[in-house]
């Protein structure tokens, strides 16, 4: 069995693999070409955190991949990071346990901001004027790194209801070659912005319908378990373009199922990523679309990194 930490995981890691394969693992997916169960979440609510465990089968892949990935929400207050977790890889040919990936989270952090890149080349406006984050901690931080790439934009606002978090997180900007400043809540750093990343762990609607500007897309990641949530269910309703990284899965827990609950989004519009990715074709038809992208994570992210750092 190969045992790998976080360090030497990230020596084997290069960024075009990954991406190549976390694309191929969500049109695999929506082609039905996954084995996948649902996913299991835990809550601890007395310590802010949480635990989920996801599996799947590519097709054609070697291995089968089970994740563990926990997020305790209080722990940088403790000077523990938030995130941890690893991988288990085994045979789908003859069930042997093939390599245990101690990634300590890195790689779900990596897959999420990865699917963040291909949802923003999709449907990102074409200029955009200043990019939005709501959260200020490590997957704001690769979602923002992973954004270079798609937009020459390098002015961003950023919130957190952690102060020195959100100052830490402008600094980091800065060595990406991004220009940061703090906002002192989410109507602030939405003001501006027409591409808004929505990365917390959050519970109660954080963006409001009547604070997006015409021609905006936000990309919405913390709602990855029941009970979470971070958008006005009207911003679903009324977005002119809905993609999920799963249908089914954005309905029952993810953003866009408070939406749908409510009655206020038909699931035939969702559209998803993989379908989307397939077809190679923009999604936005005018400037001025308001565009809404649902990562909840998918299992086949998690067996396509890891396939990409195994390979």
């Amino acid at each position: 069995m190969l045992l790998l930490d976080q360090e030497a995981i990230a020596a084997r890691f290069d960024a075009d693999r990954a991406l190549a394969a976390v694309e191929a693992g969500f049109i695999a997916y929506s082609r039905g070409q996954v084995q996948t169960a649902p996913a299991q979440n835990f809550r601890f609510a007395d310590a802010n955190g949480d635990c989920c465990v996801k599996s799947a089968h590519i097709a054609g892949e070697e291995a089968l991949v089970v994740k563990v990935s926990t997020g305790f929400y209080d722990n940088p207050s403790r000077g523990l990071p938030s995130n941890d977790g690893l991988m288990l890889a085994l045979s789908a040919r003859d069930g042997r346990v093939l390599a245990l990936l101690q990634d300590q989270g890195w790689l779900t952090t990596m897959r999420t901001a990865l699917a963040g890149r291909l949802a923003a080349r999709l449907l990102a406006p074409p200029r955009v004027a200043r990019i939005g984050m709501l959260g200020a901690g490590e997957q704001a931080r690769a979602q923002l790194e992973q954004l270079r790439p798609v937009t020459d934009c390098r002015e961003v606002s950023v919130w957190s209801r952690q102060p020195a978090q959100a100052a830490a997180f402008c600094d980091y900007a800065a060595t990406l070659g991004f220009q940061a400043r703090p906002a002192a809540d989410p109507r602030e750093a939405a003001a501006e912005a027409n591409l808004i990343i929505a990365a917390t762990p959050s519970r109660e609607p954080l963006l409001r319908r009547g604070w997006i500007r015409p021609g905006t897309h936000i990309t919405a990641l913390g709602a990855d378990g029941p009970g979470k949530q971070e958008l006005d269910p009207a911003i679903a309703a009324e977005a002119d373009v809905v993609v999920a990284d799963s249908r089914a899965q954005c309905a029952a827990f993810g953003e866009l199922s408070h939406a749908v609950k409510a009655g206020l989004l038909d699931p035939a519009r969702i559209v998803e990523l993989g379908d989307a990715l397939a077809r190679g074709a923009r999604l936005r038809r005018s400037d001025d679309d308001i565009t809404l992208a649902d990562l909840t994570g998918v299992a086949a992210q998690d067996a396509a990194i890891a396939a990409s750092v195994l390979g």
